[in-house]
Order: C-alpha cells, then sequence, then structure tokens
C-alpha cells in the first residue's frame, strides 16, 4: 500500500541527514518514488548520506529552514514534505532558547508559508512526546509547532495544502540519546551517569519510527495528531541491562561498571506522556497508532499514556532490543 501511495512521487525531508530524516529517507528509496531532495544545513552531513544511500533519485539542497527564500526553492514542484528538522537536545535548548524559537517555531512557520506557496499536496511535522504538557523550551517550541502545523489548515483551504502531525517518543540509537551515551560511558569504564532512578521513557526503533510516519503520511487528510505506539523503559533498567550486555564486550567485568545518580537536568521530566487527558477525546485507536482529530470522538480510547503508568520493558525484552540494533 505504500508502495501505491509513494509511487512517482517527489518527497522533500528536511533534517534529512539526522537520524529520523536520514532513516525516512533510506525507507522512501525502497519505494518507487520520483526523487526524494534531502534539505539540512549539515553540508558534510549530507556528502556522508548521499554516499551511504547510492541512488540516483536523491537530490541535496544545503540550506535552512530559517530562511524562507531557501525553502521556496527547493519545495518548488514537491508533493509531499516531511519536516523534521529541530533542535532537539532539551539542555541545548534551555541555554539558548531564542535559537530553539527561530528554528523549531520560525522555521516550521516558514515550512508552512513555503508549502502553501509552492502548491505541495501534504506536509508532516516530526514532533516530540516533550510537547505534551511541556517544561522546558525544547518541548514549548515543539508544542507550538504542533498548533502552527494543525492550525494552518484554514490558511491552505479545502483543495490546498494538508498539515499534520505525528508525535513519538526516544528513538533507539539515534544521535545523542541514550543508548549512545551509555555504551560511550561504559567503553570508558564508567560510570554510567542517570539523573533520576525512577526515571521512564518511552522508546522505539529507528525503523519503526520511519515506517509509521510514512504510514501516517499516507492516510494523513490534514489535521492529524498521529500519535505512534510504543513501549516504555525505566531508566536504571537500561542502564543495568546495558552494563550486563557491554562490559564485557570492553573487556571490563559487570561489577567494574558503576551507576551514578547525578539529578535531574534543567528542563527535564521525571516521565513522559505522549497524549493528554483532553486529547484522548477527540482520539481513536488503530493497531499502531492514536489519531488525534478535530471532532470529539464518542467511541474515544480510555488510556492514560504516560511512561511511567504502562507496562515497561523487561531486562530480557532491552537484551533483545540490544542484540537487534548491534
Amino acid at each position: 500500500m505504500l508502495n501505491d501511495y509513494y509511487k512517482g512521487k517527489k518527497i522533500l525531508v528536511t533534517g534529512g541527514s539526522g537520524s529520523i530524516g536520514h532513516k525516512i529517507v533510506e525507507e522512501l528509496l525502497k519505494y518507487d518514488v520520483d526523487v526524494v531532495r534531502v534539505f539540512d544545513n549539515n553540508e558534510t552531513a549530507l556528502f556522508d548520506l548521499e554516499h551511504d544511500l547510492n541512488s540516483s533519485k536523491i537530490r541535496l539542497f544545503v540550506g535552512d529552514i530559517r530562511h524562507s527564500k531557501r525553502l521556496k526553492t527547493a519545495f518548488k514542484d514537491v508533493d509531499i514534505v516531511f519536516h523534521a528538522a529541530a533542535y532537539k537536545h532539551v539542555p541545548l535548548c534551555e541555554y539558548n532558547p531564542v535559537d530553539a524559537v527561530e528554528t523549531n517555531v520560525g522555521g516550521t512557520q516558514n515550512i508552512i508559508e513555503a508549502a502553501i506557496y509552492c502548491g505541495v499536496e501534504k506536509v508532516v511535522l516530526i514532533s516530540t512526546d516533550k510537547a505534551v504538557s511541556p517544561v522546558n523550551v525544547m518541548g514549548a517550541t515543539k508544542l507550538l509547532a504542533e498548533r502552527l502545523m494543525i492550525s494552518s489548515n484554514a490558511y491552505s483551504g479545502a483543495d490546498g495544502t494538508k498539515f499534520s502531525c505525528v508525535r513519538f517518543g526516544n528513538v533507539l540509537n539515534s544521535r545523542g540519546s541514550v543508548i549512545p551515551l551509555f555504551k560511550k560511558q561504559i567503553k570508558k569504564g564508567g560510570p554510567i551517569t542517570i539523573t533520576d532512578e525512577d526515571m521512564t521513557r518511552f522508546i522505539m526503533h529507528i525503523h519503526e519510527a520511519a515506517n509509521l510516519i510514512l504510514g501516517a503520511g499516507r492516510i494523513s487528510e490534514g489535521g492529524e495528531i498521529f500519535i505512534l505506539k510504543m513501549p516504555a523503559v525505566k531508566v536504571t533498567d537500561l542502564a543495568e541491562a546495558m552494563i550486563e550486555y557491554y562490559a564485557p564486550k570492553y573487556g571490563f567485568d559487570v561489577e567494574d561498571i558503576d551507576v551514578k545518580i547525578i539529578g535531574k537536568r534543567i528542563g527535564e521530566k521525571l516521565n513522559e506522556e505522549l497524549m493528554t487527558a483532553d486529547e484522548t477525546l477527540f482520539a481513536e485507536e488503530t493497531d499502531d497508532l492514536f489519531i488525534i482529530r478535530k471532532e470529539i470522538n464518542e467511541n474515544h480510547p480510555n488510556v492514560v499514556y504516560n511512561s511511567s503508568e504502562i507496562e515497561q520493558l523487561s531486562k530480557d525484552k532491552i537484551f533483545k532490543i540490544l542484540d537487534e540494533i548491534e
């Protein structure tokens, strides 16, 4: 079904050299697309992506989403835009709030305006659980980006660009995520640093995230927030499992690697949410997704989607995940 939908399409991915963007590009190339334009401000990463994927269907665009004129050039004749470009690291956004707003909010506004101007069929924003009841700059900017994206359907009209969002948690083994950090700390002999021993997070495989994003792009009609279902993990359980898994690989005994509690960082939540109680009233449930629409759903799911209140992954399941990402 995805191949039928994406066949012959011209697609652009912003932030295409990042972990999620790269994977979206890689998955799109499996279908009979016409072209995938990759838009990013990291020249070296674009060069590496081109050589890594080695496809004649890739077109590289060096540019910044804060520059609206460049976006309008890149968006010409594009059918679908996946908007993955963002500042995503919580502490960096706390200490660079103006830049975070200019990129995550102003850049998203530029995306919207360029898409309407160029007659793009659909735009899908890649968002995060940190946009739900935000307590930090990054989450607040992504919440506003979501609201801009959804509300902009009013600007484009019934026959214009369709704007929607996809929201999910932490992607396993992505750049800057906890697994590469813990691996690096174990390789150095420890300690593994954890901000709070009760902290929980949503996690998912990057290939699952990319495929569900493409699936959401296919079925979007404008105005939806697609929430990808995923398991949760207690961060201390993840750390202990990774010590057992990786310490012998790096020449250490399990007992050699300590876990150090360093306290919550500024702007950091103890647990994450993927959907608020109010949003559940507008949600419908599928096998893989919750879909928040504009109208109240009388048969809405009765669910609390908080990372501390759903089943946590066992160590055996964490070991299986570590095997899969190696």
